[in-house]
């Protein structure tokens, strides 16, 4: 029998987990063809999640907890957890009950017809509506500007296969962006779309840095193109400025008397200028940091404990 691998990330979630737990073993109770392990990674939670996962691990050998010595982010720790994964096929869904798991069964579907990779896409959601537009607007931006294909509305929610996951486990990647490794890698992949449910229980751990964090890793992961507008714009606005101070110049010549400079156009030039540097200096630093984090070659995760990792 096949047995698929069920991976989810969680940080505070216990008034979810349990729920998610139940609703995956629903699912497989209709799979009777498949085996499954469910592994829950704690990315050190500070409430109740990992006590009450220990308690189901007791009565079910299929649950697996591996707890992080410390919190590691939203992107390493499922990652890393992935990773761990023995399954003829990965499936990741996040412990908030936003990534539907009864959909777990048409990507098993897809996968049996051949595909390596089943994605979910959300192409509505009943999110915060605000939230969900600066969403679209991120992912309509880097499908633009990044240099490999990028997946809209997607945010990891899928199936992988083991040959994929097993690429993952050979690259050397501190701190991956992993939406962006699935068209890179080239397997073929389909994709379903579903309408994103509302969080019901609990409060999202995702603000504003997190999604700006994804966000600038996408980006700089996968174009090059923020550190060559810095050339362009500083270009264009020599060349503006040359011509504002030579339309300044000859006013000055032909209306010497009347025509007066004024302090204004010096300070706003000033800001805009300053403004215009500590903007690229921003992107450059982001660069940078990815480097730096490249280059220290720190792990994923440290773990602090794992469960029902040793049970056949």
């Amino acid at each position: 029998m096949k047995l698929i691998s069920i991976v989810t990330p969680c940080y505070n979630e216990e008034q979810n987990v349990e729920t998610l737990y139940q609703q995956v073993k629903d699912v497989f109770y209709l799979l009777p063809q498949y085996n499954y392990e469910h592994i829950f990674i704690d990315n050190s939670s500070t409430d109740k999640t990992v006590n009450i996962l220990k308690k189901i691990a007791v009565t079910d050998k299929n649950i697996k907890i591996i707890v992080n010595i410390r919190n590691f982010g939203h992107i390493r720790s499922p990652y890393y957890g992935i990773l761990q994964a023995k399954g003829d096929a990965v499936v990741l869904v996040v412990a908030d009950l936003q990534d539907p798991p009864d959909m777990i069964t048409r990507f098993l579907e897809k996968w049996e017809e051949g595909y390596k990779i089943v994605i979910g896409t959300k192409y509505k959601s009943k999110e915060n509506k605000l939230l969900f537009f600066i969403r679209k607007i991120f992912y309509t931006i880097i499908s633009r500007i990044s240099e490999t294909e990028q997946v809209k509305n997607f945010t990891g929610f899928g199936l992988y296969d083991k040959s994929f996951v097993a690429i993952l486990r050979t690259i050397d990647e501190p701190y991956p962006y992993f939406r962006g490794l699935i068209t890179e890698l080239g397997f073929n992949r389909i994709e379903i779309p579903y309408i994103q449910p509302k969080r019901i229980k609990g409060k999202t751990n995702n603000n504003f840095y997190t999604l700006y964090d994804i966000a600038m890793l996408g980006f700089i992961n996968y174009s090059k193109l923020p550190l060559r507008l810095a050339s362009f714009i500083g270009f264009a606005v020599s060349f503006l400025s040359f011509l504002i101070a030579l339309a300044y110049l000859v006013a000055k010549l032909l209306f010497w008397r009347t025509f007066s400079i004024g302090v204004a156009p010096l300070v706003i030039g000033l800001f805009f200028f300053g403004g215009v540097q500590l903007f690229f200096l921003g992107i450059i630093g982001e660069y940078i940091g990815a480097i730096f984090t490249q280059v220290k070659k720190r792990p994923l995760v440290v773990e602090k404990e794992r469960i029902n990792f040793d049970e056949k």
